[in-house]
């Protein structure tokens, strides 16, 4: 069994160091560029169903718009409307 050297581990110590303090480095240049291209892609998804939603709007709009036009509505008379009042 080998024992440990205290170069080796310090050697060891310097790299995590070094490794952590380059991992903090490329994110500070790259988590921008990340954060904005999400945001890009939201808001591509976010006008895309704000469009599709119009045009389904503007469909169903259309179509009851257009029956209502073949065929109008019978209105069923039922009465005349009377108001009652509370008497003390």
């Amino acid at each position: 069994m080998e024992m440990a050297s205290f170069t080796g581990f310090v050697k060891t110590l310097l790299y995590i160091i070094l490794g952590y303090y380059a991992l903090k480095f490329l994110m500070r240049i790259f988590a921008p560029i990340l954060v904005q291209k999400t945001a890009q892609k939201f808001q591509q998804k976010m006008e895309e169903q704000m469009r599709n939603q119009q045009n389904a709007y503007q469909n169903t709009q259309h179509s009851t718009n257009t029956t209502q036009k073949e065929m109008p509505r019978e209105k069923k008379k039922v009465g005349e409307y009377v108001d009652f009042e509370e008497i003390d």
